[in-house]
């Protein structure tokens, strides 16, 4: 560790020299309240930016204990500093000027759903922060700027600090607002199953979003409003009493018009496996948190996967207890996608008709009589329903516009009007009694082992210098080739996507054996970052910006999705 005096002498004797020279700044600096970590310099002022951290002792940032001594709390903790922080270092950035990315001054940019993240740590027992972020080492051209860099290092980076890393300094009522939030979010959660519900969304809960692009709530939307049949009441320990729509495990069927806000509900269930900050509208939309969200996904690859719960008896004779292909269908890749996330211990689907293939959902009366069962290998969706949630406690919450042929399987059925729901479900089956009803198999099915073992690929285990490239929530690549990740819907952040990737990298060079099932690999990873942390299996020597929390169900979507396995 080395005096601050150190490093600016240091500056001093560089200005003006080759960019390259800025390599030697690389260390640990004492400052009067901080450590300033120097981890990674930049080879160019155009090259990504510079690696930085401040690591703060608890006692010295001042924080009570209590707002951290829980797991939800010490992420909301460090979500809200790392907003703080992010919003200082945003005022301050580019303030001093040069070629290339010089000035810059960032850290990770955070959304609506509170994640944990590296990008800002707080250790649950001292109570140290570690925050870390970017920085655009100052150039002339391609030479040294060292009294930009000076004053990023010693005024612009302090005083951003100062402002959002230290309790005597930020606003504490919305700290505590966030901690209460964060208390009152996992009360409803863990009353969930005790309550025997799937989901819950709270009466004036703004569920529509300003747009495509944005995930803002919607101005002047209308607010949610439970109906009385689902109507229940909680008393979270800091809201008072809250009121909202309980929906219950089971299968629950949301149907309506077009552009009545069916597929909005739906979409704000699939986020409400994160909690939301103040002000999103969805703070209390909670969902059972091992939820999927399933579609058809034409042209994704399938590895060795048991589809016969669906599809059998195939004309070419093809395996489907083991089954794989280059190019699936919409009805193959569902049929995939569906067992992928019962391997990864879902307890909850959900699906909208408008991403589904049809010939996986449904076969109606009709369709069974003109083309007998034997001559279709689908076993569709409708008829395998009831039976995952008898048999395996799997409960659905389905999305249907245009057929009604779910009506009859259906526990609970909720109509969207004007984005409010109301309770159809006596009508509904009333009036189902006079259509025919789908014929449903008596026997049970060959329900899926789950014992897919595989080895990792050797071109990865022989390069130690494996590229990881992120493209937004879309894709991740691997060296060259990339996992398609624009249909695993519930990826909140970009910063979810690069930790798969690594999590993917961790998996092949060090518990992929050829043994272990891809339930037991996804598994250990979630282990390895419980323990140890997400920069332990990106293998990053020092802490860094860039990785955020994905679940259990991602990693094994990202692993699905690998074509080289």
């Amino acid at each position: 560790m080395k005096p601050s005096s150190l490093l600016r002498n240091t500056l001093k004797s560089i200005d003006h020299k080759g960019y390259p020279a800025y390599k030697g700044l690389k260390g640990t600096y004492r400052f009067s309240s901080y450590l300033l970590n120097i981890n990674h310099v930049q080879g160019d002022p155009f090259a990504s930016p510079s690696s930085l951290s401040l690591s703060i002792s608890g006692r010295g940032a001042g924080f009570p204990k209590e707002l951290y001594d829980t797991p939800w709390r010490r992420i909301a903790f460090q979500d809200h500093l790392l907003r703080l922080f992010s919003r200082q270092l945003s005022r301050v950035s580019f303030q001093a000027k040069g070629s290339g990315k010089s000035g810059l001054l960032a850290t990770s940019s955070c959304g609506q759903e509170i994640l944990e993240r590296t990008a800002l740590q707080v250790d649950p027992e001292t109570g140290d922060i570690t925050a870390c972020f970017e920085a655009g080492f100052p150039a002339r051209g391609r030479t040294i700027d060292a009294r930009g860099l000076e004053k990023m290092l010693f005024d612009l980076i302090p005083k951003a600090a100062e402002a959002s890393l230290y309790y005597q300094n930020i606003r504490r009522e919305n700290l505590i607002r966030d901690i209460h939030l964060a208390d009152d979010q996992q009360y409803i959660r863990e009353q969930l199953p005790l309550l025997g519900l799937c989901a819950f969304v709270a009466d004036g809960a703004i569920l529509p979003r300003e747009s495509g692009v944005s995930q803002k709530p919607m101005k002047d939307s209308v607010p949610f409003v439970s109906p009385e049949a689902y109507q229940i009441t909680l008393t979270p320990p800091h809201c008072g009493s809250i009121t909202g729509m309980g929906i219950p495990k089971g299968i629950t069927l949301i149907v309506g018009g077009g552009y009545h806000g069916k597929s909005t509900l739906l979409k704000a269930l699939e986020l409400g496996i994160y909690n939301h900050i103040a002000g999103d509208g969805r703070e209390y939309v909670i969902t059972d948190d091992t939820a999927v969200k399933l579609r058809a996904e034409d042209g994704r690859s399938i590895r060795r996967t048991d589809i016969s719960l669906f599809i059998n008896d195939l004309p070419n004779g093809k395996d489907t207890t083991s089954f794989s292909t280059e190019d699936a269908s919409g009805s193959t890749s569902q049929a995939a996608n569906t067992i992928e996330a019962i391997e990864s211990g879902t307890s909850l689907f959900l699906i909208d008709e408008d991403t589904s293939a049809t010939n996986f959902m449904i076969r109606d009366e009709l369709m069974q009589r003109v083309v007998s069962r034997h001559q279709e290998p689908i076993t569709p969706l409708i008829e395998r329903i009831r039976y995952l949630y008898d048999s395996h406690g799997i409960s659905s919450v389905l999305v249907a516009g245009s057929s009604g042929s779910f009506f009859h399987t259906a526990d609970h059925i909720i109509q969207m009007e004007n984005y409010r729901p109301k309770d159809i479900t006596e009508a509904a089956k009333t009036a189902a009694k006079d259509f025919p009803a789908v014929s449903i198999p008596k026997e049970a099915p060959h329900f899926p082992d789950f014992v897919r073992c595989f080895s990792p690929n050797k071109r990865l285990l022989g390069d130690r210098r494996v590229k990881i490239k992120v493209f937004g929530k879309d894709s991740v690549s691997i060296n060259k080739e990339t996992i398609d990740l624009r249909y695993v819907e519930q990826l909140a952040d970009s910063e979810q996507t690069a930790s798969l990737g690594y999590a993917f990298l961790y998996a092949q060079l060090h518990i992929m054996n050829g043994k272990k099932t891809l339930g037991q690999v996804a598994d250990e990873i979630m282990e390895q970052i419980r323990r140890h942390g997400l920069i332990f299996i990106s293998g990053s020597s020092y802490p860094r910006t860039g990785l955020a929390m994905p679940r259990k169900q991602e990693i094994l979507a990202c692993i699905n999705r690998y074509r080289k396995l």
